[in-house]
């Protein structure tokens, strides 16, 4: 089937980035993070190419994107940390799924699937220790730590790791970071004392894993890096490569007096006789409402800018006097090295007061994935 808009993912880039962040990490055990369908890349094209690069655990969100990967045929350790009552547990635990476990009621209900199925779970201890979103508080690590210990002597459980999450790595320098750190380490001490011996200890996303060597422990998890894309604004890493380019496929143009009001609200009004250039994307598809009179596209070799308002499956770009014809290719975001023009997705995050996972992990099902490079 033709379709007028893809996202042409560059496997070979994803495989290149996790090499390369593994040599950044000084060879620290890579996890590779595939969550939201990898970023919005693809979960399985992606995961594939993040092993290839050197990962040799991947991590999820969600229980159901592990079994994904178990479907897929990939059987290297995977970890999934949001665990809501009511999620397939069980079916986690006979696929060897390790479980994310941040409070007492999450470790209880997987003893219980544990017990019943005749099994050991393996589960990796979350602390909270400073972004006070999931993990176990100070106040409550301890109970959690030897609830754990006992579950793990009753071989209901394997305590596979201990781990965290930063609030401000990409923030380099925040105050926060030197607590978090100091708090995980005290974190590890008590676990220490209850005798676990997890086989990985691990804090670092991208951010920490590039510029911080005190956080790696005996894993790093690559997440927005592992597809191009820094983590910390303004911060060049060489030769990482956004493996996303989004492009669409112009469905019309058409000539228009000055003075001609574009798109819902007239938001834009032409200064001139011009050309008007319909690209068949819209918020629909993940392009941002807010990018209206903002977004940057490339097209016919010039940066443009959308002109008024983003709708449900289109926009418009206002291309002058230039030639431009239905079907020639707008590009919205993409990798600099293919032409000096070419938008980024940290681009569309700036512009929008956002952060370029946002960009990349919002184009919608119906702009068809495109892999390309030796790994497709």
């Amino acid at each position: 089937m033709s379709h007028f808009a893809h996202a042409r993912v560059d496997l070979d880039a994803i495989s290149d980035n996790a090499r390369l962040l593994r040599e950044r990490a000084g060879g620290t055990p890579f996890m590779g993070v595939v969550k939201a369908d990898g970023y919005g890349h693809g979960v399985i094209p992606a995961a594939r190419a993040l092993m290839a690069g050197g990962a040799t655990w991947l991590g999820t969100a969600l229980i159901r994107e592990a079994l994904e990967l178990r479907r897929a045929g990939i059987t290297v350790p995977v970890l999934a940390w949001i665990i809501p009552p009511g999620e397939p547990v069980a079916e986690a635990i006979e696929a060897d799924i390790d479980l994310g476990v941040s409070d007492r009621a999450t470790l209880d209900a997987v003893v219980a699937e544990a017990r019943r199925l005749g099994r050991t779970a393996r589960v990796q201890l979350k602390a909270d220790t400073g972004l006070n979103r999931g993990g176990a508080s100070p106040a409550d690590w301890s109970a959690l730590v030897e609830a754990a210990a006992r579950a793990e002597d009753e071989g209901r459980v394997r305590v596979s790791g201990v781990w965290s999450h930063f609030a401000c790595s990409d923030e380099p320098g925040h105050p926060s970071i030197a607590l978090q750190l100091s708090q995980f380490h005290e974190a590890l001490e008590v676990a220490d004392k209850a005798g676990l011996s997890p086989e990985v200890r691990h804090i670092a996303n991208s951010a920490a894993l590039l510029t911080l060597p005190e956080a790696r422990f005996d894993l790093v998890r690559g997440g927005i890096a592992s597809y191009g894309l820094c983590p910390i604004p303004g911060l060049t890493v060489p030769g990482l490569r956004p493996a996303m380019t989004l492009y669409s496929r112009i469905a019309l143009t058409k000539r228009v007096p000055a003075g001609s009001g574009v798109s819902y609200g007239h938001r834009y009004v032409t200064d001139k006789e011009t050309t008007l250039a319909l690209v068949p994307l819209g918020y629909a598809d993940g392009v941002p409402r807010a990018a209206s009179n903002k977004g940057p596209v490339l097209l016919g070799g010039r940066s443009r800018v959308i002109a008024g308002t983003v709708c449900m499956d289109q926009f418009v770009l206002d291309v002058g006097d230039d030639e431009v014809r239905a079907g020639d290719h707008a590009v919205l975001f993409g990798d600099p090295a293919e032409h000096p023009d070419t938008p980024t997705a940290e681009d569309w995050a700036r512009i929008l007061d956002t952060i370029p996972y946002e960009i990349v992990t919002r184009v919608g099902p119906r702009v068809p994935r495109e892999y390309v490079g030796d790994l497709a």
